[in-house]
């Protein structure tokens, strides 16, 4: 059933969130959630970075009521906290780089990685993605702040353009590598013929030193 709400548009409320692209929410990223409070396919509470103070912000814009609670299925509001790789244990399986949505992990293949800790959302979507577990959460410099205290509006910014920026590195790695495994596949058809070509010229060859 569709929430009652006064018409907003969704770019609007994308302004209102906090970028951290956690998925908490219950969708792929913020500008989701945005596109579906706008539609009133969703509930202002839904977003625990945000907090309290981001549904009262969610509540001003929309019309919905102020007395709203964050939804507990969705999560509760903690203080900011930022991945730390234990690069002891880290294995180098770049598996973390594509799940951060702000690429604030850096490192290369069998190498160790590290989190560029003013840039991390504390998203908490690399500690899946790690196979060896040596990623943590540790607090962050805003202390036992939550929600907006913690977190501004130039960090939701920035966090908002690397977002954009790491969502089109990962288009264009899927490019190359779709290009790369064309580029191969062609390769060993065209090999393959080359191969049936030679074999039935030295069968012709051999059929008429025979006759």
């Amino acid at each position: 059933m569709a929430v009652p709400h006064a018409p907003v548009h969704a770019g609007v409320l994308n302004d209102t969130l906090p970028q951290t692209q956690c998925t908490r929410c219950g969708y792929p990223d913020c500008g989701g959630y945005a596109d579906a409070i706008a539609a009133g396919e969703a509930e202002i509470n839904q977003c625990p970075p945000g907090g309290l103070d981001g549904v009262a912000r969610l509540a001003a814009i929309t019309g919905r009521p102020t007395t709203i609670t964050l939804n507990p299925a969705n999560g509760i509001e903690t203080p900011r906290r930022l991945a730390l790789i234990d690069e002891a244990w880290c294995i180098g399986c770049t598996l973390c780089l594509d799940a951060c949505p702000v690429d604030c992990i850096v490192g290369g293949p069998k190498q160790m990685h590290t989190v560029i800790e003013p840039l991390c959302t504390g998203c908490e979507l690399c500690l899946p993605a790690c196979p060896v577990d040596c990623i943590a959460l540790v607090p962050a410099a805003s202390g036992e702040r939550t929600g907006w205290a913690a977190w501004s509006r130039e960090q939701a910014d920035i966090a908002r353009v690397r977002y954009a920026w790491h969502r089109e590195r990962l288009a264009r790695d899927r490019h190359e590598r779709d290009e790369r495994l064309a580029s191969h596949a062609f390769a060993q058809v065209a090999g393959a013929h080359d191969d049936g070509f030679h074999d039935s010229r030295g069968e012709a060859r051999g059929d008429n030193a025979a006759s």
